[in-house]
């Protein structure tokens, strides 16, 4: 099943601000070309924040120009992420957690 907000907010910490809530749940990070990352936290617009300020990362390294989120509670996040990784196959998911 797709992220229930299918059309990306454009990745930028103005648009972070404005649009991603400060509570938990799921995030995707991408760009034209495929999906990047797909994660899951207590606090969205701080995951997302810190992924724009982590310049020389290998998500920054792809790009990314998009974010779409959904609200989970903290018991469905890790399974929702499952899902929407394996539905996906975001690139930085792929590689060791630590190089994001």
């Amino acid at each position: 099943m797709p992220f229930n907000q299918f059309i990306p907010r454009t990745f930028t910490a103005e648009s972070v601000h404005m649009y991603a809530p400060i509570t938990s749940g799921v995030y995707g990070i991408s760009n034209s070309q495929e999906w990047i990352y797909i994660g899951e936290t207590d606090n969205i617009q701080s995951s997302l924040l810190t992924h724009l300020q982590s310049l020389h990362t290998s998500l920054m390294k792809r790009e990314p120009t998009g974010f779409v989120f959904e609200v989970c509670d903290q018991a469905h996040r890790s399974s929702r992420q499952d899902r929407l990784v394996s539905e996906y196959d975001p690139a930085c998911n792929r590689q060791s957690s630590r190089h994001l």
